[in-house]
């Protein structure tokens, strides 16, 4: 930890120091269930033999009564024994994500620089998943959203923003094995009049994971959603005001290699009458906004990059460009990345590139692949300045027996 980060490791502390996360939770419990060290170090699959199933997430009934045959099914049982090794590797995913977040729920405080919060968290999520290459480690960029930035903004090189005692940051970052993705998020903040808002997106996520399930359409879990958070007020400065759901954000299918699978869940009501499948894998995610629009645009400086799956062949005329698409694809496949990661000496995998992938000068060949459409970029989403935002996200399978909430914690 740099001397100037604001960050202590020194202390024991075990107990969460923000807000908003359950009662009466101890961010050490694993350690006494799987023989996990403190602070955690072994990586997560070797807590659990190779034969062992994974951690199993919470499990929930399929809603409907067309779905009430599902729980008990033989038939059904013995489809899944089919997905065992998907299963285990989303469950220790889903610890390793567990480990890392409750452990970064003891030191995350006032005053700490983001730059720094965000490198810890990586590092220790690629030790606990034990990092290498495309087969195991970050899923996407640690977001640290502040404030009205309601998604998409980790720092780049040399910014140098801190946490404030006021401020209200969406702490959001991934996990992978196998390019199988866990994606969830909490809202962090330390002053008392913040807790309705984001008590509406943790309930709301909550009520949206109940209502989704098998032949669930996509439209009523928005419809869902939008009431929890609607019944929210909170008290800024002597004047009430009623929380709203951020309209244009969404909760997404998680593919291979791909953090946004094809459908989305709207976190309003009028969306998509599409239904949701056996088998898939969904993040549903909740934004909320007090004293804002409830809309977002993109606003800032872009950290967030993602090479662009459907892209048609495209002839790259600058060698810097060509050098530049070789690394992304080679370290990052498919997955998200951000500028952060290109400047380590490792340029985004130790496992791949050794100590020989930092990328320099490669601001131009960026600008140009994002130019071409090789490469998309993913600037901070924002509502206007002065409001607001919070984020609670959960990562489910819709197995063929139930609904298995992989991402479910002590803590939320």
């Amino acid at each position: 930890v740099k001397e100037d980060s604001g960050i202590d490791l020194t202390t024991d502390n075990r107990v969460p120091v923000g807000r908003g996360l359950n009662k009466d939770f101890r961010c050490d419990a694993f350690c006494a269930k799987y023989g996990q060290t403190w602070p955690p170090s072994k990586p997560v699959d070797t807590l659990f033999p190779p034969e062992h199933p994974g951690p199993e997430g919470e499990i929930q009934e399929h809603p409907g009564d067309f779905n009430r045959h599902r729980i008990s099914s033989e038939e059904l049982r013995n489809r899944e024994v089919l997905s065992k090794e998907l299963y285990r590797n989303l469950r220790l995913a889903s610890e390793c994500h567990r480990q890392v977040r409750q452990w970064t729920q003891t030191w995350v405080r006032p005053g700490i620089r983001l730059t720094d919060m965000c490198e810890l968290i990586e590092n220790k999520n690629r030790e606990l998943v034990r990092e290498n290459g495309l087969d195991a480690g970050i899923g996407f960029p640690t977001g640290c959203s502040l404030d009205h930035v309601a998604a998409h903004y980790t720092p780049n090189t040399g910014d140098e923003t801190r946490l404030g005692e006021d401020s209200v940051m969406k702490i959001d970052f991934g996990t992978q094995i196998d390019g199988r993705i866990i994606d969830c998020a909490w809202t962090v903040a330390f002053n008392p009049r913040y807790d309705p808002l984001i008590e509406a997106t943790r309930e709301a996520t909550n009520v949206g994971v109940k209502t989704a399930g098998i032949d669930v359409r996509l439209c009523d879990i928005g419809e869902a959603i939008q009431e929890v958070i609607e019944s929210y007020e909170v008290e800024l400065d002597g004047k009430t005001h009623q929380v709203v759901p951020i309209r244009n954000l969404q909760g997404h299918s998680i593919a291979y290699r791909q953090i946004h699978g094809g459908k989305s869940i709207p976190i309003v009501k009028g969306g998509e009458a599409t239904k949701m499948a056996e088998g898939e894998i969904y993040a549903l995610e909740t934004f909320a906004s007090v004293r804002g629009r409830g809309f977002v645009m993109e606003d800032g400086e872009c950290s967030h990059y993602m090479i662009n799956a459907d892209a048609p062949h495209v002839p790259l005329r600058m060698a810097q460009s060509k050098k530049l698409l070789t690394h992304i694809k080679r370290t990052f496949s498919t997955l998200p990345w951000c500028r952060r990661w290109l400047d380590r000496p490792d340029g985004g995998s130790f496992t791949i590139n050794q100590d020989q992938g930092q990328q320099v000068r490669y601001l131009g060949a960026l600008k140009n692949l994002v130019d071409v459409g090789i490469v998309n970029a993913y600037p901070p989403l924002v509502d206007i300045k002065g409001s607001y935002t919070s984020q609670s996200e959960q990562t489910f399978v819709l197995r063929p027996t139930c609904k298995e909430i992989l991402s479910r914690g002590d803590d939320f």
